[in-house]
């Protein structure tokens, strides 16, 4: 057998600990003892290993002998294995951690299984390793989770399995700021994960109860509730809501499309005097204003609409929901096109796990979030495995919507392309499940082969199965 050397190039940002630290938890599979980590040089010492380097293009200029065609694109990475010996590649330090995940996934998993009727499971490194090439970037720019706060039960377990899935965004929304928010910000930013504060601009369980004709009314209170409780947390953007999530399209009278379109420009306007820089997403459900778009293509330019509940699967909480399938793509390339080829357009996708919304109840303060005890994190994870199971079972069927589904926005909509995946208090921090793992590649590669993908997806040993 093989022993393997680690070669760095540099090992001081978060972010290149990172990558080191996954590759080898990631060998682990294979090795037990016969792994080691040395900065570049001290491999001369170890002539009989295999050598794994890593790094970016920056600091890996040793490699020039040895390219890896990494796209020169953000988190893009490129590896090549070459006599027996690899080169790990990021673009810049994000595309070095995908990189190091994609050799374990795209490349040691297949050769771990020979299709062997008598060894279906082998050691890759029993012998040299065979010559490989590949480079990626992301078809995605901005890939992650929505999710509600409260029931993040370990937030820095949440972070590292997004990271292992090569999501970059988290929506966190809360009806407070979380006591502990700074810290998850810094060790969301350690990972190369961006922190969306979500809040309500006038949202309710019930919005029927919303006063839409006096919104505006509101914009100073909602803009101190930035200020006093998000702002000093750090963060990348604010995720909003208003009174648009119902199945009319009207309150009291009053047509949504046009009072919500009012009222968000009017509290854009006012944020932006303030903070020109603060990135505002406008969560907007659709099933209220569908019919009355020409409202909303006047929505201000620099707010990124991100658009939920655009019909069936995957934008429907249930997995096997596809008897509207083409009515929804239809309306997916028509929001996409609203307001013209810039825009920064952005939806959540669901049909994964939500909030036991029977058993739910607002917060009445700040608390900390993500701390939860070991025990409570073990019967979450007993409670929600039926519910896991019933999911799983439909997207073994429903997963080429979904594809077919990523491969319609990101066709439609290129470049500052966004998309969350509603997946809250299923224990995503104690277990990656099979389909969050499987739309997180959709999302990566949108134009892959969703039976293929299935298989890869299902090879990776840190991915479980209800």
């Amino acid at each position: 057998m093989k022993k393997i050397a680690i070669v760095y190039g540099r090992r001081e940002t978060p972010m290149e600990k990172k990558a080191i630290s996954l590759l080898s938890e990631l060998l682990l599979d294979y090795t037990v003892e016969r792994t080691v980590c040395v900065p570049f040089g001290a491999e001369s010492d170890l002539p009989d290993y295999c050598l794994i380097y890593l790094g970016t293009k920056a600091t890996l200029p040793y490699l020039a002998g040895h390219p890896t065609d990494c796209p020169a694109l953000p988190e893009a990475y490129g590896i090549r294995v070459e006599n027996g010996n690899a080169v790990i590649e990021g673009y810049d330090e994000a595309g070095l951690v995908y990189g190091c995940m994609d050799f374990y996934n795209k490349y040691l998993t297949a050769l771990e299984c020979p299709h062997d009727p008598v060894r279906f499971c082998v050691d890759p490194f029993r012998k040299p390793l065979p010559d490989f090439s590949l480079a990626s970037a992301p078809g995605v720019r901005y890939r992650g989770i929505w999710t509600w706060g409260h029931v993040i039960y370990d937030y820095r377990g949440f972070i590292d399995n997004m990271v292992k899935l090569k999501l970059n965004t988290v929506v966190i929304w809360n009806d407070f700021a979380p006591v502990n928010g700074a810290d998850i910000v810094r060790y969301a930013h350690d990972n190369g994960i961006r922190v969306i504060w979500g809040f309500p601009w006038l949202w309710d369980t019930n919005c029927l109860k919303i006063d839409v004709q006096n919104c505006a009314d509101s914009i100073d209170s909602i803009l101190e509730v930035y200020e006093k409780q998000y702002l000093p947390l750090g963060g990348d953007g604010i995720y909003f809501q208003s009174f648009t999530e119902l199945d009319r399209e009207d309150i009291g009278g009053v047509l949504i499309a046009k009072a919500v379109t009012d009222f968000v420009n009017a509290g854009a306007a006012r944020f932006l005097e303030k903070y020109p820089d603060l990135e505002l997403q406008f969560g907007l459900h659709a099933n209220s204003v569908k019919h009355r778009l020409e409202y909303i293509e006047k929505v201000d330019p620099r707010v990124r609409i991100v658009w939920e509940n655009c019909g069936s699967f995957p934008y429907s909480y249930i997995p096997n929901d596809v008897k509207k399938f083409d009515e929804t793509q239809d309306f997916v390339r028509t929001i996409a096109a609203l307001r013209g080829e810039n825009d920064r357009f952005g939806l959540v996708t669901k049909g994964l796990v939500k909030l036991d919304w029977p058993s739910f109840e607002h917060l009445q303060g700040p608390v900390e979030i993500g701390v939860s005890s070991r025990w409570m994190q073990n019967n979450r994870i007993e409670r929600k495995s039926r519910i896991w199971r019933y999911i799983q079972s439909y997207w073994l069927t429903s997963a080429p919507y979904a594809h077919k589904a990523v491969h319609t926005f990101t066709d439609a909509k290129k470049g500052d392309l966004y998309c969350t995946a509603l997946v809250e208090d299923g224990m995503f921090e104690r277990n990656i499940m099979f389909p969050v793992a499987l739309y997180a590649e959709m999302l990566w590669d949108p134009q892959g082969d969703t039976a293929a993908m299935m298989n890869e997806v299902g090879l990776r040993s840190y991915v479980s199965f209800a």
